[in-house]
């Protein structure tokens, strides 16, 4: 590595999961439990900046059978053959992983990349179906297999699948090219404007997935037992959910297993999406203090799914936040997809849980993805330690709201997100977005977000990160997206952005909303090492000052403060960063630098957690 709900179906096709060249199919819930077979590895690339493998001199796109087409092997048929391009073992990158790290000459590269994979496959059953699953590329793939086109996708930090015509895949010299496109545009989700690395490439796991004809598609299952009568664990409950068959016809038995609870119910699959009930005994409620997971098989005659889950149950009660109907206190940080260490997207179980082993350190059990969804990897480790999380799509600062396409892709993202975690129990919050700017065409493009997403899934809270104009009075959180969402989430850096540090002592907040309110960010740059006094900008010690003051503050605040996510856990990498000493295409408000080195800040708020966590006990 370089280092320098039922609805849901009507939904998905109203609003139009893919565009207009790609198949309209749903996404296959837990692909890691399904029969999988791994084309992660080596692939070959070709940089293509003016995008000569997809359009003509003309810029027209070629056609299919294009011997000059990058979809096609670019392999010459005789010495007579024109062939400007070729894929070659001189030139490679490893999947998943972004391009930005892997070679210098992609640092700050957007535009097309082509990949390529050769592989041979034998299906197990001749009768069987095959998905070719991709969990994230950035921003946009067109995918093609033994040079026809199976679809495309937009967006970067969701999952989408294909299924494979049966005719089309060989069991010997498969080949499967995808054209990768992460360039920015106004009217993409996200826009021009972020402040974080830009990585292109495909990001995450790309996988063969083979089911027999008639497989469990999706399903859902959650705790329904009244609030008021839960205990850490419940002598009897009573979870409800519903399942989707994928090619079956009404009558088809479903089986639901949790073997370690001695549960076994066989129903008949009678509607498009089945609903179903489970009496559960002596079953331990999963929280951040026991992350207690059971398996689970739904099965058909002729097909199994199996996964690991958590029964538990977070709502609002008043200002409180109630994880299993007791009050629970969010002590957080935000984190980025980043390894930065090694300066490259973090996409493994050794990635997740080096980043959230700092979490924990931190005395934190509540993480806040930011700003788009992160991969498989860090939510199941987070189900596993009993870390709580906060997920977001990327509608961040300066969307165009005014485009009816783009509210579309939003809900594109916000559904996929949803579909893959939702059976998830670490992700409590579904985040809508980050920092907008008021408006009335912002404020309904959101709240169109926010319903989309209690549709989805109403079993979760929802939110978005919102910002705040300072008085030196008193600072009011008074956003009308607040009316909508389940918790009032604010960003503040008084402090940094606004005045110095002790401008904290005589800060005053309220709300407008009787709702629970969180501090969705805080934060202060500081470059690991520098040590100076407290008054020194870019210094750990401001850094320290920062927090102690901010700390101080926060134990001041109203009754509904009910949670805390500074900014952020690590530096990242972002090229709007560019003080040539103290930043250097970094953002430096991380708690640990880009070395892995805990900064001074890092401690006091490890403290004021500690403090928390023992006032809890």
């Amino acid at each position: 590595m370089m280092r320098t709900k039922p609805t849901l179906a009507l939904v998905l096709i109203f609003f139009g999961l893919f565009l207009t060249d790609l198949s309209a199919q749903e996404l296959l819930t837990n692909v890691y439990g399904r029969d999988i077979t791994s084309l992660n590895g080596t692939w070959q690339y070709i940089i293509d900046p003016y995008e000569t493998g997809f359009y003509d001199y003309r810029f027209k796109e070629k056609g299919e059978k294009d011997p000059g087409a990058y979809w096609n092997s670019g392999v010459a048929w005789d010495k007579t053959a024109m062939i400007e391009h070729g894929y070659s073992d001189a030139q490679t990158l490893q999947v998943p992983g972004d391009w930005n790290s892997q070679d210098r000459v992609f640092l700050y590269y957007e535009g097309t990349v082509w990949y390529k994979k050769s592989f041979d496959y034998q299906k197990k059953n001749a009768a069987n179906r095959v998905f070719l699953y991709f969990g994230a590329v950035n921003y946009k793939a067109d995918v093609y297999l033994n040079g026809k086109k199976l679809g495309a996708h937009k967006g970067g930090f969701t999952p989408f699948q294909f299924e494979v015509p049966a005719d089309l895949l060989k069991e010997k010299d498969n080949f499967v090219v995808v054209k990768v496109d992460n360039k920015r545009h106004k009217d993409e989700v996200p826009t021009v404007n972020t402040d974080w690395w830009n990585y292109g490439g495909i990001t995450r796991d790309v996988l063969l997935v083979e089911t027999a004809p008639v497989f469990v598609e999706d399903y859902f299952v959650e705790l329904s037992y009244p609030t008021a009568k839960l205990k850490p664990t419940m002598k009897k409950a009573e979870a409800s959910g519903w399942v989707k068959l994928n090619g079956a016809k009404m009558g088809e038995q479903v089986t639901i297993e949790i073997p370690e609870l001695k549960v076994k119910k066989t129903i008949k699959y009678t509607d498009s999406i089945t609903k179903f009930t489970l009496d559960l005994s002596k079953v331990e409620l999963w929280s951040d203090v026991n992350p207690k997971r059971y398996e689970i098989a739904l099965s058909t005659s002729s097909d199994k799914l199996t996964d690991k889950i958590g029964f538990r149950k977070i709502e609002v009660s008043g200002t409180d936040i109630l994880l299993n109907g007791e009050p629970v206190f969010f002590r957080g940080i935000c984190l980025h997809e980043e390894e930065p260490t090694e300066m490259r997207r973090a996409n493994s179980r050794e990635d997740a849980e080096l980043l959230l082993g700092w979490a924990q350190e931190l005395n934190a059990n509540f993480v806040r993805l930011a700003h788009y969804p992160h991969n498989e990897e860090i939510i199941r480790t987070a189900d596993s330690l009993g870390i709580l999380l906060w997920s977001e799509i990327p509608v961040y600062w300066t969307i165009d709201f005014d485009n009816p396409e783009v509210l579309k892709k939003a809900k594109i993202q916000l559904n996929e997100m949803i579909k893959r975690d939702r059976n998830r129990p670490s992700v409590i919050v579904w985040s809508v977005g980050n920092e907008t700017p008021v408006s009335p065409t912002r404020t309904e493009f959101m709240k169109e977000l926010v319903v989309t997403a209690k549709e989805l899934d109403d079993s979760r809270l929802v939110s978005a990160a919102l910002e705040v104009h300072y008085n030196k009075e008193k600072n009011t959180i008074n956003d009308p997206l607040g009316a909508y969402t389940d918790i009032v989430s604010v960003n503040e850096y008084l402090g940094w952005y606004i005045g110095l540090p002790s401008y904290c002592q005589t800060a005053q907040w309220e709300t407008i909303y009787d709702k629970p309110l969180i501090f969705s960010e805080t934060g202060a740059g500081a470059k690991g090492g520098f040590h100076a006094d407290s008054m020194t900008r870019w210094s750990e010690e401001y850094q320290e000052w920062f927090y102690e003051e901010q700390v101080a503050m926060m134990k001041r605040m109203p009754e509904n403060y009910t949670g805390l996510t500074p900014w952020i856990l690590v530096d990242f990498r972002s090229p709007k960063r560019n003080n040539p000493t103290c930043q250097e295409g970094w953002n430096r408000k991380g708690l640990i630098d880009e070395n892995g080195e805990k900064k001074k800040a890092f401690f006091v708020l490890q403290k004021y957690y500690e403090e928390l966590k023992n006032a809890k006990k």
